[in-house]
């Protein structure tokens, strides 16, 4: 088991993941994931994929730790249809569905979202009242979320199309979102696997950088608790929206 020798791979990987841990430790970003487009300028996305997820796995752990205590079961139960549904159809189309399609996608809808928050932000409009729990949404944004994530790690912006709506608690926002990509991703090791993704290469370079996991989740769970409403929902947004770009960049071939 030889990891990666390449130090310019490191130079990239270490902050992307440590900026990945603290959006899953405290911004309610589990899907924001910068690690595999930062990886993936110098090694093959597939690749960049496998050794990100024993991380995020990893960054799982503690970020579910740490916001135990504010999970709501109801909720959290009425995103799991969706999420079987998405990871099936995400594992049987893995290495037919072009990659750039589907960060294509999923880039436009998060910039798209995030635009039409600023625009409502800077409108005299009052703020519109938050939207109803509904189990048809929410089963097609968790369906969303987990088949782009399945895919390329990247499930953020469908998930948040439900969440951000309903206006929760920034408590039971993040305790929501990490809980269910911490689920996903422990799940998505199964298919990972049987998909080669998981070899020895991967998993010794995975090791190796396991020590960004609990240094950013903590980071991050220290600096959102210390964080006013206003500033934290323009975090979020700010996280979706350059997620979104930088998968449309990548879709793009740019």
């Amino acid at each position: 088991m030889i990891p990666i020798t390449d130090w310019n791979f490191y130079a990239l990987a270490i902050p992307a993941l440590i900026i990945t841990a603290i959006g899953k430790g405290g911004f309610a970003a589990g899907g924001s994931n910068v690690a595999v487009p930062a990886m993936s300028l110098v090694i093959a996305a597939p690749q960049a994929a496998g050794i990100t997820l024993p991380l995020l796995c990893a960054m799982d752990i503690f970020s579910v730790w740490g916001w135990r205590r504010d999970v709501e079961r109801k909720l959290a139960l009425s995103l799991v249809p969706g999420a079987i549904i998405g990871m099936a159809l995400g594992t049987l189309v893995f290495d037919h569905l072009p990659d750039r399609a589907v960060k294509g996608m999923v880039g436009a809808i998060a910039v798209a979202f995030t635009l039409n928050w600023v625009v409502r932000q800077f409108s005299r409009q009052p703020p519109p009242a938050p939207a109803d729990r509904n189990a048809v949404r929410a089963t097609l944004a968790s369906a969303g979320a987990a088949f782009t994530s399945t895919l390329a790690h990247a499930g953020g912006p469908p998930l948040a199309l439900y969440l951000l709506p309903l206006q929760l608690r920034r408590h039971l926002l993040n305790a929501t979102t990490v809980l269910y990509f911490g689920v996903l991703n422990w799940v998505k090791l199964v298919p990972y696997f049987f998909l080669g993704q998981l070899n020895p290469t991967n998993l010794a370079t995975s090791a190796v950088l396991l020590w960004t996991a609990p240094l950013g989740v903590f980071l991050g769970m220290f600096l959102a608790r210390r964080t006013s409403d206003l500033w934290f929902y323009r975090i979020i947004f700010g996280l979706l929206f350059a997620t979104g770009v930088k998968l449309l960049w990548d879709a793009l071939g740019l």
